[in-house]
Formats: structure tokens, C-alpha cells, sequence
């Protein structure tokens, strides 16, 4: 069925197959030593037999990941994976591999496309500079999960017989300490806060947990805070869409799958779309809890937005949007993070990312309840639960710190446990007063009688 021609230092392994076109065709396989031209015929005879072969094909992996995007990308992803999805393929993966063969692609090319992508410059997209000289080690697994996925599904088209990036060895990212504000910056900066749409934007990411978009996403009618819902201390808002912006193309692939609302742009020759969209994941849609005090924030905002709708009349573009620009059309995420960056120089606060406020509640939160991740996990719309293990396993930490404390208190620290005791700092023994211990006796002739009986008893 398959035979083995030396030509030269190498060898090839020579068989017929027929292709999709139902013609036979040859190929010759080259390898580069005897045993591994006999491990690759035994192979190739073993699919033949078990009708599990899959003929060669010259598909290049470009040529595949364009089907991929069309055919799977289209129906799977929303409009933000597919724009992230398409760049990593155009940026990374096409330049270096997409000119090989599907087929091609082996866990070994695979090892040296990972160490390759270490040492590829970082691209930038549209008005988002790179931060870093080469492509960071989480980027690079960003990158392998969408092969990954997409080489999974060549297998499903008989394409290739297994997955390549099924047992990648992965750059280890590690999760580090976040520089966040503490509960007294946070207070300064919402005192120094003098921009009305910021000031609602951080109580919102601080109160709430809430990412930046989920914040300029939310709309009045998903605000609850009525006399009644403050107090019952159900105060509440509803977080079932988000504010992001998408490529045209993205829009037009996908429809307006999950989309609520496309803004129309203020130019309309622009390649994007500022869109409502449903969050990325389930679990992001999710009911937080508002304190009072953010409650009446909150009302107090609102009037003074419906005083300027009104004041504005037709110049207003009404959308419902709770944090919106003067006019009422959508504030995006790099005006908010343009004020935040004015508030901290203006104040002196410590130089950390909007985004961060979110980090500040997740732990402040973390502190209060004790560690409880799930009440925690509610509010902040992780995911997975490992999330907030991983980026808060400090605070963590330091709650089981408190319970190895409880624990001695309660446990070790009774007494006659095996007679084991912490040791004890000897004390010195009492001083007497001999002055005053004759004066006590010359005053007292009963307690001079008592004293000369038990003195006489201890001489017996």
C-alpha cells in the first residue's frame, strides 16, 4: 500500500490516494530517517485499513481561516470577538503561518510558531498604540485559542486527522497585584471630582463593580430607585447591555445579532459604529445592588439631566442613557478615561487606570464580606469564580490569616491539650515591705497572735 524510496540522505515514503475529485493520485512524503519513514508508512497503511485516511490537501492556513471566520465565526462570536478574532489573525497568525499548508501544521511547527510569536513586534490597532516592543505572553494565548478553535474544526471537516494545538505548552502568565486607590483616595477623588459624568461614572464602578462599558451602556429604564426601593434597601440597577464600538464589517458578517442599537455617526464615512450590545457573557447580565447614598446620587443626576432635555428641547437626542454627553448622545470610554487622567493630575492622585475602580470594589467588597466569592462574583459578573481567586488571592490571604488566629483562639488555646502550651516569661517573686509589715502587726494584736500560731505550727 505505501512503500519507501532512499533518495539520497533522506527518505520518502510513496503511496497512491484518491482525492475529493475522485481521481488517484501519488505523493511522496519525505522524511528524514529511515525509522521515521517506517513509523510514518506503518501510519498511513493503518488509516487505509481502518478507512480513517485523510487524502492530502494543499489548503493553506489562510486559505482555511478565511472558511473558519465565514462559516463558524460568523454563527458563534458577537461583534467584538469577531473584530479582536479577525485582528489576531491578520496580525499574527496570517504574516508567519498563513502561507503553509493546513496539513502542514504539526505540534512541533507549533512550538517554533509560540517561540516565534516571542519575539514579534506588537501591532497597533487603529487609535490603540501598542504598549509593548513584542507581543505579550497573553496575547500569544489569546492567539493559540483561536487556532485551537479553529483547527478543532478542521478535524470536523476531515481536514486533518488530530489538533496540533491541542497540548501547546503555554507561556505561564501570572497574575499580579493590581495598583488600585484605597477606600480615603477614592473619597478624595470623588470630592475632587468636578465633571458630573465621571463623578456618576466612578461612584457606578466603585459601588457596583461595574466595567466601563456596562456603566455607559446602562439606561433609566434598568435603574431602580424609586422612594420605595431605597427604602427597602432594594435600590438596584440591571446590567443587560454595554456601550462598545465595531467595525462596519463586523456588523454587516454578523447582522445585528445581539446588537440593541447602532448610533448613527456624527460622520458617516467611518470605517465604525458605536453600538448597545448584549454582554459577552451570561453571567454579566446581572441585578447589583445600589447603597442609598449612590441611590440619591443617582436621582439627584437625573433630575438635572431632564432639566437640561428640556432646556435643550429638539437639540437633546434622547436615548435613555444614564451617563450621556450634554446633547444625550452616547459618552464613550476614552472621554471618561480622558477626565479621570485630568482628575488625577489636577488632584495628585496616584497614577492608576479607570478600570481599577473596579478593582478597588471587587476587594473592598472582598474585605467586608469576608471572602465571600460568590456574593462577590455576583456583582462584579466574573465568569469563572478562578478570576477572582487569582487577581485578589492577596486579600484572600489575608482573611485566612485572620482564621489560623480565630483558630487558636477557639481550639489551641483551651487548656490540657496534650499539655502543650506556649511558653511563659518567668516573673520575678514579690517584694516585701518589711517596714510596713511591722506596722500592719504592731496595729493589728490578732494578726500578730494568728502569724506567731502559724509560724509555731510550720517549726513542728
Amino acid at each position: 500500500m505505501a512503500s519507501i524510496i532512499k533518495r539520497k540522505k533522506a527518505y520518502s515514503v510513496v503511496y497512491n490516494y484518491v482525492d475529493e475529485r475522485g481521481e488517484t493520485k501519488q505523493k511522496w512524503e519525505t522524511c528524514h530517517s529511515h525509522k521515521e519513514a517506517l513509523k510514518r508508512k506503518a501510519e498511513i497503511e493503518n488509516q487505509m485499513f481502518n478507512g480513517t485516511f485523510l487524502p492530502p490537501s494543499k489548503t493553506t492556513v489562510s486559505s482555511f481561516l478565511e472558511d473558519f471566520v465565514r462559516t463558524y465565526g460568523v454563527n458563534k462570536w458577537g461583534v467584538s470577538m469577531y473584530d479582536s478574532n479577525t485582528a489576531i489573525i491578520a496580525n499574527y497568525i496570517n504574516p508567519i503561518i498563513g502561507d503553509l499548508e493546513v496539513q502542514a501544521i504539526t505540534t512541533r511547527v507549533v512550538d517554533q510558531y509560540v517561540q516565534t510569536l516571542k519575539k514579534t513586534p506588537a501591532v497597533s490597532r487603529g487609535t490603540r498604540k501598542a504598549r509593548t516592543e513584542y507581543v505579550t505572553d497573553k496575547t500569544i494565548i489569546k492567539i493559540i485559542k483561536v487556532l485551537r478553535c479553529a483547527f478543532k474544526q478542521a478535524v470536523r471537516w476531515e481536514l486533518i486527522g488530530k489538533n496540533p494545538f491541542d497540548n501547546v505548552v503555554l507561556p505561564k502568565v501570572e497574575y499580579k497585584k493590581r495598583d488600585i486607590w484605597d477606600a480615603d483616595t477614592i473619597r478624595k477623588a470623588l470630592d475632587e471630582c468636578e465633571d458630573s459624568k465621571l463623578y456618576i461614572a466612578m461612584n457606578l464602578a466603585f459601588a457596583c463593580s461595574l466595567r466601563i462599558g456596562e456603566i455607559l451602556g446602562l439606561t433609566w429604564d434598568r435603574v431602580f430607585i424609586s422612594d420605595e426601593d431605597i427604602a427597602n434597601d432594594n435600590a438596584h440597577v440591571f446590567i443587560d447591555k454595554e456601550l462598545a464600538r465595531a467595525t462596519k464589517e463586523a456588523i454587516e458578517m454578523l447582522g445585528e445579532k445581539d446588537i440593541y442599537h447602532i448610533f448613527t455617526p456624527l460622520m458617516p464615512n467611518t470605517s465604525t459604529r458605536i453600538i448597545l450590545k448584549k454582554p459577552k457573557t451570561d453571567s454579566s447580565i446581572r441585578k447589583v445592588w445600589l447603597p442609598k447614598t449612590v441611590a440619591y446620587i443617582l436621582r439627584e443626576w437625573k433630575r438635572a439631566q431632564d432639566e437640561l432635555r428640556e432646556f435643550l428641547g429638539n437639540e437633546y437626542q434622547d436615548f435613555n442613557l444614564v451617563v450621556a454627553l450634554p446633547n444625550g448622545r452616547p459618552c464613550e470610554n476614552r472621554i471618561i478615561e480622558k477626565e479621570f487622567l485630568n482628575l488625577k493630575q489636577k488632584a495628585g492622585l496616584p497614577n492608576v487606570v479607570f478600570h481599577s475602580l473596579r478593582h478597588s470594589s471587587t476587594t473592598y467588597k472582598l474585605k467586608l464580606n469576608h471572602g465571600d466569592l460568590k456574593a462577590t462574583q455576583g456583582d462584579t459578573g466574573h465568569a469563572e469564580i478562578d478570576m477572582i481567586t487569582k487577581v485578589y488571592a492577596h486579600i484572600l490571604d489575608e482573611d485566612r490569616k485572620i482564621n489560623a488566629q480565630k483558630f487558636e483562639s477557639a481550639f489551641y488555646a483551651n487548656p490540657d491539650l496534650r499539655n502543650v502550651k506556649p511558653p511563659q516569661e518567668e516573673t520575678p517573686a514579690p517584694t516585701i515591705d518589711l517596714n510596713a509589715l511591722i506596722e500592719q502587726l504592731q496595729n493589728s494584736p490578732e494578726l500578730a497572735n494568728t502569724l506567731a500560731s502559724i509560724i509555731a505550727q510550720k517549726a513542728c
